[in-house]
């Protein structure tokens, strides 16, 4: 979420974001996954394109996180899961 309000801010703030103290705000939280997102990618990829990949596999494991646990809760049944 960091990374898609970094972007929407980014896109309100125009050139005067880095003096934008929110935007330093996401810039900073947002700035592990985007580290890790260039540490696992091959060059090929622009820097500029890092934030889309890096919001993308934070979507699909979000996805697969919550259809793991509506698997375990559909295993131990609703009441365990409330």
């Amino acid at each position: 979420m960091f990374i898609v309000g970094r972007f929407i801010l980014g896109l309100l703030a125009g050139s005067k974001r880095q003096t934008n103290v929110f935007w330093q705000l996401l810039d900073v939280a947002s700035k592990p996954a985007l580290w890790l997102t260039r540490r696992v990618s091959p060059k090929l990829i622009l820097d500029q394109h890092i934030p889309l990949a890096a919001a993308s596999w934070l979507i699909i494991a979000w996805v697969l996180v919550a259809m793991a646990k509506i698997d375990l809760c559909l295993q131990a049944g609703a009441s365990a899961c409330q």
